[in-house]
C-alpha cells in the first residue's frame, strides 16, 4: 500500500492510498483531501487493510489532522476499519448516509461521532474548502453518495467507475496521455462486468450522469481500479450512459 498525489495546488491536496499487488481481499482506493492542515478521509476501508492504510497515511497526512472522515455507504470493504480509526482518533466526525447509521454501527464503536448525510445530500467546510455530498443513490447502494470538490475538480465517485484490474495496475487509467483512448479501451474491459452486475438502476443511473456532466471534473476517482483524469471523464461518462445495468435477472431467464 502506497500513497501518490491526485492534485496539488498550495496546501490544498488530494491523495489516493492504493494496493496494486496485495489481492487476498478486493482491492480498495482510499483518498484524502487535505486542507490548512485539517484534511479529511474518504471511504476509509475494511478491518483487513486498516494496517497498510494507516501506514501509508501517515507517510503523507498526520492522524491528528482528521477532523472528518466521509463513509458512502455500509459496504464492510467501504467502513468496517471505522472503530480501528475512532480508537486512533475519537475527535473524527463520521459523515454518513441518514439510512445506514444503525447498520453501520453494527462494525463497533458506538461512541464515534455520526454526522446523518441526508437523501439531498449537502455541503461540509474542510480547511477553508468546500465539498459537496453528492447523491448517487442505489449506484450501488440504495441511499450512496460522492464527495466533489469544486475547487480541485476532484470527483471521488465511489464504486461508479469502479473496475476490476489485475495486479499490478497503476492508480491512473492513463496520465501520461489522457487525449488517447487506446488506454481507455483496454481499462474499461475491466469494469464491464462490475458495472453491469452490481449497479441495479438504468434509471438511477441516468439521473446520476445528468447531474454529473454538470460538474466540471478533472479527476474521477472510484473506490476500485485507476482515475479517469482529462479526456477519460468523458469518455467514461459516455460509455456508462450507453451501458445496460441491472442485468443479473435477465441472464437467469436467459
Amino acid at each position: 500500500m502506497k500513497a501518490a498525489p491526485v492534485f496539488e495546488s498550495g496546501d490544498h491536496r488530494w491523495w489516493i492510498l492504493h494496493d496494486q499487488d496485495e489481492h487476498r481481499v478486493i482491492d480498495s482506493n482510499v483518498y484524502v483531501m487535505e486542507s490548512n492542515g485539517q484534511s479529511i478521509l474518504l471511504d476509509p476501508g475494511g478491518f483487513e487493510i486498516f494496517p497498510q492504510i494507516f501506514a501509508a497515511m501517515v507517510e503523507v497526512v498526520q492522524p491528528s489532522s482528521l477532523q472528518a472522515a466521509f463513509v458512502s455507504h455500509q459496504d464492510p470493504d467501504i467502513a468496517s476499519s471505522l472503530p480501528l480509526w475512532n480508537a486512533c482518533n475519537g475527535k473524527i466526525h463520521w459523515h454518513i448516509p441518514k439510512l445506514w447509521e444503525g447498520f453501520i454501527r453494527h462494525y463497533g464503536a458506538l461512541d464515534a461521532h455520526f454526522v446523518s448525510i441526508p437523501d439531498e445530500g449537502r455541503e461540509l467546510v474542510i480547511g477553508g474548502r468546500k465539498l459537496e455530498f453528492i447523491p448517487a443513490h442505489y449506484l450501488h447502494s440504495s441511499a450512496n453518495f460522492h464527495v466533489y470538490d469544486p475547487e480541485a475538480k476532484v470527483f471521488f465517485s465511489g464504486d461508479v467507475g469502479a473496475a476490476l484490474l489485475p495486479p499490478g495496475h497503476s492508480a491512473w487509467v492513463d496520465r501520461r496521455d489522457p487525449e488517447s483512448s487506446k488506454a481507455f479501451d483496454e481499462h474499461i474491459q475491466h469494469a464491464k462486468f462490475f458495472h453491469q452486475r452490481w449497479m441495479p438502476s438504468n434509471e438511477a443511473k441516468k439521473d446520476w450522469i445528468s447531474r454529473v456532466r454538470q460538474l466540471d471534473i478533472d479527476f474521477l476517482c472510484p473506490q476500485h481500479g485507476a482515475i479517469y483524469a482529462g479526456e477519460n471523464v468523458q469518455r467514461f461518462l459516455h460509455w456508462f450512459d450507453a451501458l445496460p445495468v441491472g442485468t443479473a435477472l435477465s441472464a437467469m431467464h436467459a
